[in-house]
């Protein structure tokens, strides 16, 4: 049967292949005149070839559903930990991060702290609770107490909301990247990753993308360390004449260790860590990775082993960020006056370690980054492809009569259209800021998934009435107002002045999921809200004793 499914995935992927062929040659010869970093080429070769070995091994093992979305529950902890923490540490969380650290110092501490706080709530609230409960996605867990059909649709309202610009702007990054260091053209780079992403997801399922996720969190780990080392060594490891240096350096002075370079008002701060605290708690593509391991206790290890990886990465990179300002300012080979870096400030991490390594480590870097971005992607499209598959398709129009072979054959057809549409969607993103494409998925997550998640597991008289009305409110908040913020109405859309006045509406539009859970939940007097409490009795019990899900 496995063979059957291979066959059936190999010609599933002709359409995307046939996109790839169709580029036309002249797309790579806007570039033909950069430098090629051949270090970096090689080193993504590597990688690449590494991952398919892994990919062509996963395959043999992908018999059924439950390997594909969950790995057959086989993924020790301490493996799903490093999974789960390279599924988090993406390009946004390394490049961004230096980067915003290199323009506004002291605020960039909101989204470290943010990150840490976040995987502290994973691991004491979710993580056991939710492995206990469900079997594939959250929508499972969800929806073990309340109405499954309209929950489903829910939750993959939800779960597309967060994949889809997630994967944009994943995207958009490689292909600027590549464009930048590959000597290959904008198209080609996106084209090539959600080629990728296609085949590490359509023929190995969640066991491919485990150790997709695993050896690259390696790789970026390995690589911040030995940026940071580079950095501390130029200081001979003393930090405080690093941050001496850095303030020193920066064209704002001491401003940049101190609150309000960037977000000047206690709103814009609460309402990011918010996203950050509730948006991890809230993606579907991490949450999906407390399935693959064999129970609760396990879901634990695994999101304490992932805080400790992801804790470790943050201090890496306050380092690196405030080695650039030192080693950046100033520097007229890499920056254009002043914070203008060359290629955007999301280039300060590629451009530290060209200084601090020359062009090998340069590579190398750039190399582990798009392996990230790479590995990142396909774990979004593997979430999405399971919403459709098993909670629309199996859950919703099949009502669960569907056998494991046509649940597959929808998944890995979502696979492919998601790689298609994915790819046809950067294209038009193109020069788009990719910082607010990143930003609606983790508000998306905190004002609607994490809000019903975490009521299901832990309130008696949550109703499905309150989860509807409560999740379809702080899903069409958060995506309105974040449209018309400033991110999108004026930097985006062009206009002179946002409608609503906060980048970040995380506080607004999580606050008012929650106030009306709870309002439609306790005004809720029908018998079906009898039975729903009741059988939070059962919930309890069942999340105690560990549930593992059908086999």
């Amino acid at each position: 049967m496995n063979n059957i499914y291979l066959f059936s995935s190999l010609n599933s992927l002709k359409p995307i292949v046939f996109l790839l062929l169709l580029l036309p040659v002249s797309a790579g010869a806007a570039s033909v005149d950069r430098p090629l970093n051949y270090s970096a080429i090689v080193t993504f070769i590597l990688f690449i070839t590494a991952t398919l070995f892994i990919t062509r091994w996963a395959a043999r093992r992908t018999r059924s559903r439950k390997d594909f979305y969950a790995a057959g529950n086989a993924i020790g902890g301490f493996q799903n930990g490093v999974a789960i923490a390279g599924d988090y540490m993406s390009a946004a969380s390394f490049l961004g991060l230096v980067g915003l650290m290199f323009i506004a110092g002291y605020d960039t501490l909101y989204f470290i702290v943010s990150m840490t706080l976040s995987w502290a709530v994973v691991l004491l609230l979710i993580a056991e609770k939710l492995r206990n409960l469900g079997s594939y996605t959250f929508a499972d867990a969800v929806s073990v107490r309340l109405a499954a059909r309209p929950i489903r649709i829910l939750a993959a309202s939800g779960t597309l909301a967060v994949a889809v610009p997630y994967l944009i702007a994943q995207m958009v990054a490689a292909g600027t990247l590549v464009e930048a260091l590959f000597g290959l053209s904008y198209v080609q780079g996106v084209v090539f990753v959600g080629l990728m992403m296609t085949i590490y997801v359509t023929f190995g399922g969640m066991i491919a993308t485990t150790w997709v996720q695993i050896v690259k969190a390696i790789l970026l780990v390995a690589g911040g360390t030995i940026l940071a080392i580079g950095v501390l060594l130029i200081f001979s490891f003393d930090v405080n004449e690093l941050a001496r240096s850095a303030v020193n350096a920066h064209p704002q002075g001491i401003a940049i260790m101190q609150p309000g370079l960037l977000y000047p008002d206690i709103v814009s701060v609460i309402s990011l860590s918010l996203a950050f605290i509730g948006g991890t708690a809230g993606l579907p593509h991490v949450l999906m990775r407390f399935f693959t391991v064999p129970d609760g206790v396990q879901a634990r290890r695994s999101a304490a082993f992932a805080l400790c990886i992801i804790t470790y990465f943050q201090v890496v990179v306050v380092i690196i960020g405030l080695g650039a300002i030192v080693l950046l300012v100033g520097n007229e080979e890499f920056t254009e006056g002043g914070l203008k870096v060359i290629g955007g400030s999301n280039m300060a991490a590629i451009h530290l370690s060209q200084i601090t390594g020359g062009d090998v480590f340069m590579g190398f870097i750039s190399a582990v980054a798009f392996a990230t971005i790479l590995a990142v992607v396909s774990g979004l499209t593997l979430s999405a492809a399971a919403t459709v598959s098993h909670d629309l398709f199996a859950g919703v129009i099949r009502k669960g009569s569907c056998t494991d072979a046509e649940e597959l054959r929808v998944s890995r057809l979502t696979v492919v259209i998601l790689g298609i549409t994915g790819v046809l969607l950067a294209l038009l993103f193109e020069g788009q800021n990719v910082a607010v494409l990143a930003t609606l998925p983790l508000v998306i997550a905190a004002s609607t998934n994490f809000p019903v998640l975490l009521l299901s597991m832990y309130w008696k008289k949550f109703t499905t009435r309150g989860a509807l009305v409560g999740g379809y409110v702080g899903l069409s908040l958060a995506v309105g107002l974040i449209i018309v913020g400033p991110n999108v109405w004026v930097q985006a859309l062009g206009f002179d002045k946002p409608l609503f006045p906060y980048a970040y509406p995380t506080l607004f539009s999580m606050g008012a999921c929650f106030l009306c859970a709870w309002f439609f939940s306790v005004t809720d007097k029908s018998q079906r809200a009898a039975a729903e409490a009741r059988a939070f009795d059962e919930q309890l019990t069942r999340s105690q004793v560990g549930h593992l899900g059908p086999g």
